[in-house]
This record gives C-alpha cells, sequence and structure tokens, in this order.
C-alpha cells in the first residue's frame, strides 16, 4: 500500500486527486502501477484502478488477472469496481472508504451483487488514516 500511497502522491502533485493502485501477480511481483491521470490526460476513464488493470494485463498477455491482487489507496467507484469485477481480480485491498462513490461497501456492493460474475476478497480500511490524510489534505489545498 505504500507504493500506491506514493504513486497517489504524484497524481496530487499533478493536479488529479491523489489516488494510486499498484497490481501484484500470484507470486507477489509487482505488475503494475498507476496514478489518476483523468486531468492530465483530458480522459474520464484514467483512473489509476483502470489504468493499473491495462498495464497488468498487457504485461501477463491476459484480459483476467486471475489470481492478482490489486491496491489501491481509495475504495474504487463503479466503473473501477466494474472493471475489477470483470478482470477476476482475486483480492482487492484498499486504504480508505468513499462516502459519495464507493462502490466495494460504502455506497453500493457491486462485487457482492447479484449482478457480478465473478466473486473477490476484499481488504478495507489499510493504512486508512494515511490515505484518508492525503486526500483531505490535496482537497483542502485545492479549496483554499
Amino acid at each position: 500500500m505504500n507504493s500506491a500511497i506514493e504513486l497517489a502522491e504524484e497524481a496530487g502533485q499533478n493536479g488529479d486527486v491523489p489516488v494510486g493502485a499498484i497490481i501484484l501477480d500470484p507470486t507477489g511481483n509487482l505488475i503494475a502501477k498507476a496514478s489518476n491521470r483523468k486531468e492530465r490526460d483530458r480522459d474520464p476513464t484514467a483512473h489509476a484502478e483502470i489504468l493499473a488493470i491495462r498495464a497488468a494485463s498487457a504485461a501477463i498477455a491476459s484480459k483476467y488477472l486471475d489470481n492478482c491482487t490489486l491496491y489501491v489507496t481509495l475504495e474504487p467507484c463503479p466503473m473501477c469496481a466494474g472493471a475489477i469485477v470483470q478482470a477476476r481480480i482475486s483480492l482487492l485491498v484498499y486504504g480508505t472508504d468513499d462516502p459519495k462513490t464507493g462502490a466495494i461497501r460504502t455506497v453500493a456492493n457491486i462485487p457482492d451483487s447479484s449482478m457480478s460474475n465473478h466473486k473477490l476478497a476484499v481488504l478495507g480500511g489499510i493504512l486508512e488514516s494515511a490515505t484518508k490524510k492525503q486526500l483531505k489534505s490535496w482537497f483542502l489545498k485545492r479549496r483554499n
């Protein structure tokens, strides 16, 4: 999660909401990393999770990321939760809940819903204080 936090810091310094994501293969090797790039790329789909999933799929030459673990600093939104399910990621680890658009546990629960064709394990609240502080600090600076 510390690597994802560093990537989130990079995103924040470049004008994007500070969210970072990394994906590890089944043996624990880093196969992808990304930070939010919505503002930089002018692309509404350039969330850290989506970019990391694309990179991981390219790295292993498969649309399925079975037995891979995704670490992300903020609870994924509905778009990212759908992509995580479609990629068949086995474990999602995230930092802080998203009370506005969290689609894993907070506002909605896409992975456990009847529309999900894949179930994944989820660990939330990992390094929560650090990830929450990072986000709050970024938004406070942005508003001032």
